[in-house]
């Protein structure tokens, strides 16, 4: 071979690489990369995922509570309160989903708990938590109730449908919802790109692109009645497809009433409601971005919300910001289990808890 056909040949596949690296990391427009990223979250079988809830600020004055310590106790509780999710999924070769759910709580009755889960195709494991003001009996702290949804469902009288505990068919009519919802609302109004390096992604997040879909209190009107009047009809669509009917528990008859209920919307009083909530409701903040890695993933997704809520008639009022959450990662890989299935040592069943509790309350 001489050097010219070799520099031809070099060349060519430098120029092949070239496409093919440009096309894997190919920014999508705003609307169309979020679509792609929630078909592709279809396609993960297994991952691990962290989340995070937090209520960054509540404040209420109600003239119904105003006064009240037991309300005005419940809101320094709940502000600043954080609700963390890590958990661990895998769909074959069988079905398996792990969690540990955090609670934390401030205030002057601020307390902090976690409630460790898993779940399989036909059960659900509940680690029994240690938590002051809900005191278990010792003997069951620490072991995992088991709750045997064939057989809650035998002893119900009903025949047990595995399919409303399918983590992956959850997850793919959650996508099909999510997707319907997208397609409804217009780019320019609702999406737009932001800056990788203004998104504020945690360490490890690695995002080609980064949508972030937004409602202002400008857009607020429109996004509810395109969520009422178009969005709506196609996900009542969606659920009534046997598979998601059956995962959801309903029946024919339960999805035509929903369609008929989505069809018989009195147009005029829905605007009428419209323009009385734009008198009381406020939205200073509502956007929900997602990270999309270099293989169209939502790698990350973050919410924050900011409303006001003033009433003119009774002068009530109410402000809630919250912040939100959820990043993947090992996304289709082999997943290493913290917990794994319980040991029958550290398993009880409903009965022994039932009979736990009662002695506890003879005391």
């Amino acid at each position: 071979m001489n050097n010219k056909k070799f520099a031809a040949i070099m060349l060519s596949l430098m120029l092949m690489l070239t496409v093919v690296l440009s096309g894997c990391a190919k920014k999508q427009e705003p609307k169309e990369a979020m679509s792609t990223a929630a078909k592709n979250a279809m396609s993960m079988t297994s991952y691990e995922m962290k989340s995070s809830f937090v209520i960054e600020d509540l404040q209420m004055k109600m003239a119904a509570t105003e006064g009240d310590p037991t309300v005005d106790q419940a809101v320094t509780m709940l502000k600043n309160a954080e609700l963390t999710l890590t958990g661990i999924h895998q769909a074959e070769p069988q079905q398996q989903t792990e969690m540990q759910m955090g609670i934390n709580l401030k205030g002057d009755m601020a307390m902090t708990f976690n409630i460790d889960m898993v779940m399989t195709k036909e059960k659900i494991y509940v680690k029994i938590p240690s938590i002051p003001m809900l005191p278990f009996p010792e003997d069951v702290v620490g072991k995992y109730l088991v709750l045997d949804m064939k057989e809650l469902a035998e002893e119900a009288g009903e025949t047990f449908n595995p399919e409303t505990l399918d983590a992956e068919k959850s997850q793919k009519f959650a996508t099909e919802v999510l997707d319907a919802l997208i397609s409804e609302y217009d780019q320019t109004k609702y999406f737009k790109e932001v800056a990788t390096k203004d998104a504020k992604l945690p360490e490890g997040v690695e995002a080609k692109q980064v949508v972030q879909f937004f409602v202002t209190n400008d857009s607020l009107k429109e996004a509810l009645d395109i969520f009422v009047n178009k969005a709506a009809p196609k996900i009542v669509d969606i659920m009534a497809k046997d598979e998601y009917r059956e995962m959801l528990g309903l029946t024919k008859e339960d999805i035509e009433q929903a369609k008929e209920e989505v069809k018989s919307v009195d147009q005029g009083e829905f605007k009428q409601d419209l323009e009385e909530m734009q008198k009381y409701l406020k939205i200073n903040t509502f956007n929900i971005n997602t990270a999309i890695d270099k293989k169209d993933f939502p790698a990350y997704q973050d919410l924050v919300m900011n409303v006001d809520f003033n009433d003119p008639d009774t002068k009530d009022t109410v402000k809630l910001a919250i912040k939100g959450s959820t990043q993947y990662s090992k996304i289709n890989e082999k997943q290493t289990f913290k917990i794994g299935i319980p040991k029958d040592a550290d398993v009880i069943t409903m009965e022994q808890f039932q009979e736990s509790m009662g002695q506890m309350g003879a005391y």
